[in-house]
């Protein structure tokens, strides 16, 4: 199974700035290719030196030196190659609907590079005592651009990776890459059908459902409660406060000054708690649930966080005046809802069920907290306050979250039960093997025949191409792409 590793990394300071160097020239090599898709599709209909001609889509950047940009030789050119298949990535994850079209990049906001194996390498250290590998040093750059070794402190043995990305984000770098083990992964469809065998109360004995809500991130139908520390809150809420004040300032100092640079810097530190806060409270959080020999099925309900979280629609009446619509108390909860971690916890939980040969599903949320876990009777009086659930049925009385959690449970079963349950298929990117690639077909061969007709290629020079593109650089001006 693939395993992903995120290490933390201390380059010096001479090796950060040579690392941001790299990230800028990548990314300006990933806007260019951006850019110069938006030209060939915006005028592909209108120039006629493009007409019968299909937009360029492959890993070309030659076409970006030039006197301008004579600092792109700075960095090792397979990090400006890497730049363009960064691209061709992301328009093959556009291509099999799995994402957006390729957008341009900003400077600003979290950063990586990456790097192939031809700019770094892991050497092992051998333990003299007993001959074992005790762990890995990394060195990085070329024979022509070295870097050196970074200092990376490995939590868990690895394997070297193929690949490597270093990320840095408010002063903060990290080592990342993913690994095939070899161990196979067990498949969830086989999950399911073993789990399908047991009966009703043995398989609703071994299931856990799991209530999702602002107040309480996380709640059992075991009567487990998942949720911050009050020193934990109490730290949030300080490091809120902070980025809001120093935001404050931010906004009063020159851009493009170093203080408003430095202001930005007190930002994005102050903010990146409340990220490593929520990342690990997922993380603890579905190991504990996977880990617990007594859960074989896990149910979450099935929300729509992105959903949920929208701001509302601005109303008007009909003299065109603009009317209450409540942004200020829904951004006051869409705040509490990502501050929950609800997707992150539930993409956790499922991918370490998966590995361990459990099983997390998501069922439909409807009515579940207006629906006794007793009797089922369901009626929006069932909830007379925020925290209380009193059946108007059976009268029925418990804990509201709990009783949501009961509710979840017994709609998992009853749908593994049925067999109606499905994993979803996965959708793989394709690989681009080829400069020539076009689609979501591989490219076609050298050889014109009736059936497999060779892709027309594109001319970056002569006619109304050229003058567009100005010494075969794209369009958009040099200065308006982000470095």
């Amino acid at each position: 199974m693939i395993t992903g590793f995120r290490l933390r990394c201390y380059p010096t300071t001479i090796q950060q700035g040579i690392l941001l160097r790299w990230i800028g020239c990548q990314r300006f090599i990933y806007n260019s290719k951006v850019g110069e898709d938006r030209y060939f599709r915006a005028f592909a209909r209108k120039a006629l030196a493009l007409a019968g001609q299909r937009p360029p889509l492959d890993q070309q950047y030659a076409q970006f030196h030039g006197p301008d940009t004579a600092w792109l030789r700075e960095v090792p050119s397979p990090v400006l190659r890497n730049g363009a298949v960064l691209f061709i990535k992301a328009y093959s994850r556009f291509l099999q609907k799995l994402g957006g079209r390729p957008t341009l990049q900003t400077k600003t906001g979290p950063q990586s590079v990456w790097l192939t194996r031809e700019l770094f390498e892991f050497q092992p250290m051998v333990d003299v005592a007993t001959g074992a590998i005790a762990g890995y040093r990394l060195f990085v750059g070329t024979k022509k651009f070295p870097l050196g070794e970074i200092a990376v402190v490995a939590h868990r043995p690895f394997v070297p990776p193929a690949a490597i990305s270093l990320s840095v984000d408010a002063g903060r770098w990290h080592l990342s890459f993913a690994n095939d083990d070899g161990v196979p992964e067990p498949d969830e469809g086989d999950t399911a059908a073993w789990l399908e065998q047991f009966g009703e109360s043995e398989l609703a004995a071994r299931t856990v459902g799991l209530d999702r809500g602002v107040a309480i991130p996380l709640a059992t139908s075991s009567g487990q409660a998942f949720d911050f520390s009050p020193a934990q809150k109490a730290r949030l809420a300080k490091k809120e406060q902070m980025a809001r004040r120093w935001q404050r300032r931010l906004a009063r100092r020159t851009k493009g000054s170093a203080n408003r640079r430095k202001a930005a810097q007190r930002v994005a530190a102050a903010k990146r708690y409340g990220a490593d806060l929520r990342r690990e409270f997922a993380h603890q959080t579905s190991h504990a649930l996977v880990a617990a020999p007594e859960h074989w099925l896990l149910v979450f309900e099935a929300l729509g966080v992105q959903r949920m979280s929208k701001k509302p629609k601005p109303k008007q009446d009909a003299n065109g005046r603009w009317l209450r619509n409540g942004a200020r108390a829904k951004a006051g909860l869409n705040a509490g809802i990502l501050r929950s971690a609800w997707a992150r916890t539930q993409n956790f939980t499922q991918y370490k069920a998966r590995r361990a040969g459990k099983l997390a599903i998501a069922v439909p949320a409807q009515h579940s907290s207006q629906e006794c876990a007793h009797c089922g009777h369901t009626h929006p009086d069932n909830r007379p306050d925020q925290a209380t659930f009193v059946c108007q049925a059976c009268g029925h009385q418990a804990q509201a979250d709990h009783n949501a959690a009961r509710v979840i449970a017994r709609r998992g079963v009853r749908l593994i039960r049925s067999g109606d349950w499905q994993a979803k298929s996965k959708k793989r990117v394709l690989r681009m093997r080829s400069k020539e690639t076009v689609g979501p077909e591989r490219s076609e061969p050298a050889v014109a025949t009736p059936s497999t007709p060779v892709e027309t290629r594109v001319r970056r020079s002569g006619g109304h191409a050229a003058a567009a593109l100005r010494s075969s650089k794209q369009e958009t001006p040099t200065s308006t792409l982000q470095r």
